[in-house]
């Protein structure tokens, strides 16, 4: 295997360095924006390494979808979809993977064939597992906000509160919340118009002391604010996004578009971190 730098030893750069991109390699046949599209092995490492040469930090595999009204699959079946992929692509990957999934079980097994991260859409707080497994495996987290079907009394704190927990669950099991990444949820459980309001209240987030992902890439209330457009379509509404998501406090975006949205995270991060010009990216 590659020996490549920790997702912690990134994160320790972090917020005076750069802003790190995440690539997104879904391996299922349903996918809102790509399903089926890197269901083959072969294919799916490939993209994985293009997105690398693009200039991905991350690569965060799923073989699970979540769009909306999407169907369950078993543990069974999202290993089927992840095993192989993972087997090819951890020998020859210069950058950490992370397992995006909410079962422990496979998270497990993931971590064991390479995998260095758990992307956690329950936020620790689905699987009671996951925790106890992420603390065993010595793996950083990124918890997710996540309540669906959720009345919000108060959007912000409603969602901080949820990511506390979320960070009391790592220190009850040994984890430790400094091994654990907050993402707000963007499309989970929010309506449009909730969704933008998270995106202009990101700062808030900063009470947890912890870094921040953002996963607003060619989401609906992209689609919402510029309709009639398709999720691949959806590139300027994404480019907006990220670059407001830095400038209110992403320290991680989560990317479908890596060559793109890298650019406009070095073009954001000299303004934001005042990064040196041309110290970084493609």
């Amino acid at each position: 295997m590659i020996d490549h730098p920790s997702l912690l030893r990134l994160l320790s750069s972090l917020p005076h360095d750069r802003t790190l991109v995440m690539g997104i390699l879904n391996v299922t046949p349903d996918s809102f924006s790509d399903g089926g599209r890197y269901a083959d092995p072969a294919r799916a490492v490939s993209h994985a390494l293009a997105m690398i040469e693009e200039g991905a930090d991350i690569i965060d595999l799923g073989g699970e979808s979540t769009r909306p009204g999407h169907e369950p699959v078993t543990a069974d079946e999202e290993l089927r979809r992840i095993l192989p992929v993972l087997e090819r692509l951890a020998p020859e990957c210069s950058v950490p993977i992370s397992i995006d999934t909410t079962k422990a079980e496979v998270a497990r097994r993931a971590v064991a064939l390479g995998a260095r991260v758990i992307n956690d859409q329950w936020g620790l707080q689905g699987d009671a597992d996951m925790a106890a497994v992420a603390a065993e495996l010595h793996v950083p987290v990124i918890a997710m906000h996540n309540q669906r079907g959720h009345v919000y009394d108060n959007l912000m704190p409603d969602i901080i509160a949820y990511l506390r927990r979320s960070l009391e669950r790592a220190d009850e099991v040994g984890l430790g919340r400094e091994h654990v990444i907050v993402d707000p949820g963007f499309g989970f459980g929010k309506t449009p118009a909730q969704n933008l309001e998270v995106l202009r209240r990101l700062g808030e987030l900063k009470t947890l002391e912890r870094p921040i992902l953002i996963g607003t890439s060619r989401k609906s209330m992209i689609g919402h604010v510029l309709p009639a457009m398709s999720p691949s379509e959806r590139l300027d509404g994404t480019a907006a996004t990220i670059a407001l998501g830095i400038a209110f406090g992403a320290d991680i975006v989560r990317v479908h578009d890596v060559r793109a949205m890298t650019r406009v995270a070095r073009m954001a991060d000299a303004v934001v971190r005042r990064s040196p010009v041309g110290a970084h990216g493609p």
